[in-house]
């Protein structure tokens, strides 16, 4: 049935249960998946709703600016989701969901709105600032790049966070962004051809998840695929471990997949793998109370 989430009136899918519901589960937003159309949240509204979950998917609020939604509106959204499905469902568990960006947001709303249960796939615990070092240096590996490239990408990088930071003036940060333009591998780099005429505009670029994971209790399902090209797996779980000492986690790592939880880095709904099936269904089922 659609509906529509918070004052914003975000058009929103809930998809229920044919027969009586054991829990609920509302989907947050990978950066550049902010549709509900999006197959993975489809896939969630296929797969979870036979097995008494009910889900609510909705389009993410518009870029400012084409920039990214700050996470702490993107908390304000989910609120306002799990609000919204809570009128729906009554006094069932409910929880989050969220893909690589929508992880952080999810843990974040968690502490403002307390849920039962998160399920965070390709989930970062370092900033956004580090989480892309990381993975920009990634993807030159793979492309075949070497060391000179990846001090010269180190370097940009440096330049282009202190611009956003106002440690380094825009002529500066700017004259490398043109000089690196000219690299094979400047499309890899995943930065503008222009910074903005004023610094700040990367609002979340130094946003710590340490803190807000230190206030998580309950369950937490983290799915990482075994390749994931973008996020520190390790440095992650090293930071969950030593943060989130009152959450009880459950890691699972999906073998054949990369950062979304797809075989061969698919991006359709045959593609999502049946390993991360067996794994939340056989999670949530353990969690959620019985049928009936």
């Amino acid at each position: 049935m659609e509906t529509a989430v918070g004052a914003a009136g975000l058009p929103a899918m809930l998809d229920l249960p044919a027969g009586p519901v054991r829990g609920g589960l509302v989907v947050l937003h990978g950066s550049h998946a902010g549709e509900r159309s999006y197959f993975l949240y489809e896939h969630l509204a296929r797969l979870l709703p036979p097995a008494g979950v009910a889900v609510l998917r909705y389009d993410r609020r518009p870029r400012p600016g084409g920039r990214d939604v700050p996470l702490a509106e993107q908390a304000e959204d989910a609120t306002a989701a799990l609000t919204e499905l809570r009128r729906h469902v009554g006094a069932v568990p409910l929880g989050l969901w969220g893909f690589s960006q929508g992880a952080w947001a999810a843990a974040l709303t968690a502490t403002r709105h307390p849920v039962d249960f998160l399920v965070l796939v390709g989930c970062s615990a370092v900033s956004p600032a580090v989480q892309m070092r990381y993975g920009t240096a990634e993807q030159l590996r793979r492309h075949g790049y070497g060391p000179a490239d990846l001090t010269e990408l180190a370097e940009l990088r440096r330049l282009a966070e202190g611009f956003q930071r106002g440690e380094v003036p825009r002529p500066v940060a700017q004259a490398a962004l043109d000089a690196a333009a000219r690299r094979r591998w400047f499309p890899l780099a995943f930065l503008p051809d222009e910074l903005p005429a004023t610094p700040g505009t990367w609002t979340d670029m130094d946003y710590d998840p340490a803190p807000v994971l230190a206030r998580l209790t309950g369950p937490v399902l983290l799915c990482y695929g075994e390749t994931d090209a973008w996020i520190p797996i390790e440095e992650s779980l090293a930071v969950w471990r030593r943060a989130a000492c009152d959450a009880e986690l459950t890691v699972a790592r999906l073998a054949g997949c990369d950062h979304a939880p797809t075989l061969g880095e698919g991006e359709d709904l045959d593609s999502v793998s049946p390993q991360y099936e067996r794994v939340l269904l056989g999670w949530l089922d353990r969690l959620l109370p019985p049928a009936g």
